[in-house]
């Protein structure tokens, strides 16, 4: 599916989108300079904060402080394997809490090492102990399976994070069939928690790989080693990815109640400007009732421009 043109949508699925599209999940990396491309968010944004073993879980932290004292609604990643111990986790959510932040996503993480905490479930467990609780919790799972996880671990964990957890959050994956046929299953097993779509946002390929190797972000290096022919076909171009076409094709899986899609969330990599760019002027194709330019992963006349360039 991925470089294929596609026709216009039928209303109900327009309008499903066009829902999500106006209040989505911006994803930021707790670099130095993550406030300036914090700038270019829409006021009031919901802001996930993500953590790596690169950057110290003071980072995440305190970036969510930033975000929150400024108006936004942070969500920072609390990665049980950096977590050491329960003291360390108590401190966290009170350090949280006096900041007004009422939200996190719980992941495993992937430091070496670990302390109380190897994983998300046990992490969970010890979250749902402290009182006051945090309100929303959000988890991972992986339409696309995990490189180091057998699926069925994987699927037993989800089970038993559910009960913790206010949600879940695919990880990155630019194919629509893997994601539909993967939420399909899971909620004919009974799994019924609100599923937010991870998307790609605006990015520059070249830019993605070296913040890959940067920060250490390991999820979008098992995404490369998964998606090798596209990302070749991508990096060839020169240019910018946009989802269109991965949202057309989710579309009418997002109309669909059954199917419990209640968010979307934008992978930045920090490329804030060009992502918010794209959302408004992609939002505006599909609410003009008129079918939206796409191909899933198409690249457009103007992706060899910059992020300033690309202004809708």
């Amino acid at each position: 599916m991925l470089f294929r043109r596609r026709s216009g949508m039928f209303t109900s699925a327009r309008e499903a989108l066009a829902g999500l599209l106006c209040t989505p999940t911006f994803e930021l990396i707790p670099l130095k300079d993550a406030m300036d491309h914090a700038a270019f968010l829409p006021p009031g944004a919901r802001v996930s904060v993500t953590a790596s073993p690169v950057k110290e879980i003071e980072s995440t932290v305190a970036l969510a402080e930033r975000l929150e004292a400024a108006g936004f609604r942070a969500v920072p990643h609390l990665s049980a394997r950096m977590i050491r111990d329960r003291a360390h986790l108590s401190d966290i959510v009170a350090r949280l809490g006096e900041a007004r932040v009422t939200r996190a996503f719980v992941v495993g993480g992937d430091a070496k090492e670990c302390g109380a905490f190897p994983d998300g479930l046990s992490l969970l467990r010890a979250i749902a102990e402290i009182d006051p609780p945090l309100p929303e919790i959000g988890i991972p799972c992986y339409p696309q399976g995990h490189p180091f996880i057998a699926d069925g671990l994987l699927l037993q964990a989800l089970h038993e994070k559910a009960a913790y957890a206010s949600y879940m959050t695919t990880q990155l994956c630019f194919q629509p069939g893997a994601i539909v046929s993967w939420l399909a299953a899971r909620r004919a097993e009974g799994v019924s928690l609100p599923a937010h779509i991870g998307i790609p946002g605006a990015t520059e390929p070249h830019r993605l790989l070296a913040l890959s190797a940067r920060i250490g972000v390991a999820d979008t290096h098992r995404f490369l080693t998964k998606n090798l022919r596209f990302v070749a076909r991508l990096l060839r171009s020169g240019g910018f990815y946009r989802p269109d076409g991965l949202l057309d094709a989710l579309a009418p899986q997002i109309a669909d109640p059954a199917a419990g899609i209640t968010g979307l969330h934008l992978y930045t990599f920090n490329v804030v400007e060009a992502t918010e760019a794209w959302r408004l002027r992609y939002l505006t194709a599909i609410t003009a009732d008129r079918p939206t330019r796409s191909g899933a992963g198409r690249l457009r006349g103007d992706e060899g421009r910059s992020p300033r360039d690309s202004r809708p």
